[in-house]
């Protein structure tokens, strides 16, 4: 099923058991389906609160939590796509600042489903139309809203004029889709990246983003030009650093003096930087400075460099050391682990389970100096690597072992010298582990 999408709500399960059923699928991109599904619907994204648009490869979802959290600290109410979801289907629409109920979840996907007959709408495709009819029926002051794939040809991609549009880390991934060539689109694969990451670029919106390669750089400003965006980039109209335990922050009107983000990893100070600075440059909500501190500590995003709490899971390892858990599967998100475990001192047990469509070396390159063992899982619903693969990526000569299931390798741990855990390498396995601790999201 398209994203191991399931729920124990009889009428939610209906909905996902059709949505589960559509062709082409999932990872269909383009806007011609999503632009008549959208039609069919009265049109509902021409009627939405001001929309704060992000993409990236990297850190995406972390500004958009960001973004939540300063809105909601000035008083706003926000509406909130994401994907994927880590347990319930329900966390990727966030209704007035609540997970979107399962009768109105079930309500709004039949809606979209029942007329988009003939249209081969995508699994994503109509999840996207059911969020965008739900925020434009439900009254808030804003929208946050995170691309699914790439940009330019994404679903979310039919917002005419956001308030403001921002782009996080990128680096390499989801290569078979956004990669593969096409003319008039670069050739070296990180500028193609950027490319298509910029695509979200609109008319007289400004366009805020991270500090890149000079021809990634020059991808994103073409894509900008094309559109009449403004480019606000780091390091020319905004900057940020880390300095004395916070986050200074200058732009032309002013600096801030913030608290460190209380989201674990120095990754990210620079996706609250990029929600700050998204923040500072649109004007069609008034944030003041206030909320924009008080974000750094609001913010909220599981499965991401996330320390599980003490709960049935954490307890199977019999000892107090921490257990970490992030969805992270790309050579960028192995060089954020790898600094994380690094500053722990020492050395950390890896559980990893990743998707067959990803590159075992990505994750493990950065992180192997830093592993005291690796015990590899499969991926509950999805093709995944197995032990291995991961072993054929491994130099030091550390022996992957494989376990059933992420309750089986944390009884192996037991067995093993204390050290801190690390459980990486999908966000689908992250919502396994959240609902084996008793930790869903909400």
């Amino acid at each position: 099923m398209p994203d191991h999408a399931i729920s124990a709500h009889p009428g939610v399960q209906t909905q996902l058991d059709r949505l589960a059923a559509l062709s082409p699928g999932r990872d269909v991109l383009g806007l011609e389906r999503i632009t008549a599904l959208l039609d069919r619907l009265g049109n509902p994204h021409l009627r939405l609160p001001p929309v704060f648009h992000v993409a990236g490869t990297n850190g995406k979802g972390s500004t958009c939590a960001f973004l939540r959290a300063a809105i909601e600290a000035s008083g706003h109410v926000a509406h909130v796509y994401t994907s994927p979801h880590l347990v319930r289907f329900n966390e990727r629409i966030r209704l007035a600042g609540r997970l979107i109920a399962d009768e109105a979840l079930a309500d709004y996907l039949a809606r979209v489903l029942d007329i988009a007959e003939g249209i081969n709408a995508s699994f994503f495709e109509v999840t996207t139309a059911a969020a965008f009819l739900a925020f434009a029926e439900t009254p808030a002051d804003a929208c946050v809203i995170e691309v699914g794939l790439g940009g330019r040809l994404d679903a979310t991609n039919v917002l005419p004029a956001p308030a403001v549009c921002g782009i996080a880390a990128l680096g390499i991934d989801h290569e078979a889709f956004l990669l593969a060539p096409e003319e008039g689109t670069p050739d070296i694969p990180l500028e193609r990246i950027a490319f298509e990451k910029a695509g979200i670029a609109k008319q007289g919106v400004p366009l805020v983003i991270q500090k890149y390669a000079i021809g990634m750089m020059g991808a994103i400003a073409g894509q900008a030009m094309r559109a009449g965006a403004y480019v606000k980039a780091r390091g020319e109209d905004w900057d940020a650093a880390l300095y004395q335990g916070r986050l200074h922050y200058r732009d032309v009107d002013g600096k801030l003096n913030l608290p460190v983000p209380r989201l674990p990893g120095a990754h990210q100070a620079d996706n609250a930087a990029l929600a700050v600075a998204m923040i500072r440059h649109q004007s069609a909500l008034s944030i003041p400075d206030s909320a924009l501190s008080a974000a750094m500590g609001w913010a909220e995003w599981p499965a991401r460099m996330q320390r599980l709490a003490d709960g049935p899971l954490v307890a199977l390892l019999g000892t107090d050391e921490p257990v970490w858990l992030d969805g992270g599967h790309n050579p960028d998100a192995g060089a954020a682990l790898a600094r994380h475990v690094s500053a722990m001192g020492g050395k950390a047990h890896l559980i990893i389970g990743m998707l067959s469509n990803k590159q075992p070396g990505a994750l493990l390159g950065p992180l192997e100096a830093h592993l005291a063992s690796v015990t590899a899982l499969p991926v509950p619903g999805h093709e995944w690597h197995d032990a291995d693969a991961f072993q054929q990526c491994l130099t030091s000569g550390i022996e992957v072992q494989a376990a059933a299931d992420v309750r089986a390798a944390m009884a192996l741990l037991a067995e093993r010298e204390a050290a801190p855990v690390l459980i990486a390498g999908s966000l689908y396995l992250a919502g396994e582990v959240l609902r084996a601790n008793g930790q869903e999201p909400d």
